[in-house]
């Protein structure tokens, strides 16, 4: 997980004059997300060398936030707490998209049988951010909120192929494409043929790259002025249906469907 420095701060043509720019807010944010996978557990010295921040300083972030409730310590380590799902907990109970596609989710679902997603793009990751599925498939899906790697997913080729064309040349040469799986686009030569593709067609299909048993297709979600505001995926296992019969089966009714939201985003 890329990580900032403790020394970052809005650039001229970042919109935030410098006045108004709190640095105490940021430091502590990025102490929260110095955590991960890898890093679950870890003394201020090892937080703050993951954010360029001195262990004096990193340790009284992790004070402070031990004090509101988001991280715990027994006096040497530290770790977050359940308190930092709030944070997450906020945005998807404010956030005016979700609950503007949760029907058209629920339609999709019920038509195609299968989960029916709203997912965005931070960064180099996939944030589902509303969902709806049969219960048969509620257990392998993606819960509310998840980060995937874009580069393994339909919604996130999808999205990063309708990047700018800059944006896209810059994620190319600065992103490491891992492999999750035998199938997994670990070629960057590749990986811009795909996108190329995916960007002419107008929608994704994304089989085996993260599990070897999923599916998916998306295709874009965009408000009323055309701008792409995420996508609208549909995941599913691969079972005995052909990739041209899931496309067939699904592809139609995600369309019909994004189609039809445009005019209330």
């Amino acid at each position: 997980m890329p990580t900032k420095t403790a020394a970052d701060s809005p650039d001229e043509g970042s919109g935030l004059d410098r006045r108004d720019w709190i640095a105490g807010l940021q430091r502590g944010l990025q102490v929260i997300e110095a955590f991960d996978d890898a890093h679950s557990r870890m003394t201020a010295a090892e937080a703050g060398g993951r954010i360029g921040m001195t262990r004096t300083a990193a340790r009284r972030y992790l004070l402070t936030l031990q004090h509101m409730g988001y991280v715990a310590s027994d006096g040497k380590l530290f770790w977050l707490t359940p308190r930092v799902l709030r944070l997450g907990q906020s945005y998807l109970e404010s956030a005016r998209l979700p609950r503007i596609v949760q029907p058209f989710l629920q339609r999709v679902a019920a038509g195609t049988h299968e989960t029916a997603y709203l997912s965005v793009l931070d960064g180099d990751e996939v944030v589902y951010i509303a969902r709806n599925g049969p219960n048969r498939s509620m257990n392998t899906g993606y819960v509310l909120g998840a980060r995937v790697p874009a580069q393994v997913t339909a919604a996130g080729m999808l999205m990063l192929a309708l990047r700018p064309d800059a944006e896209l040349q810059h994620w190319l040469a600065h992103h490491a494409l891992k492999a999750f799986t035998s199938h997994t686009i670990a070629s960057k030569e590749r990986m811009k043929l795909e996108l190329d593709r995916i960007k002419a067609q107008g929608w994704s299909l994304s089989e085996q790259q993260l599990d070897l048993n999923s599916r998916g297709i998306a295709v874009p979600l965009r408000d009323r002025h055309g701008d792409l505001v995420g996508a609208l995926n549909v995941t599913m296992p691969i079972g005995r249906e052909s990739s041209e019969d899931a496309v067939a089966r699904v592809l139609p009714m995600l369309r019909e469907t994004a189609q039809a939201m445009r005019n209330l985003i």
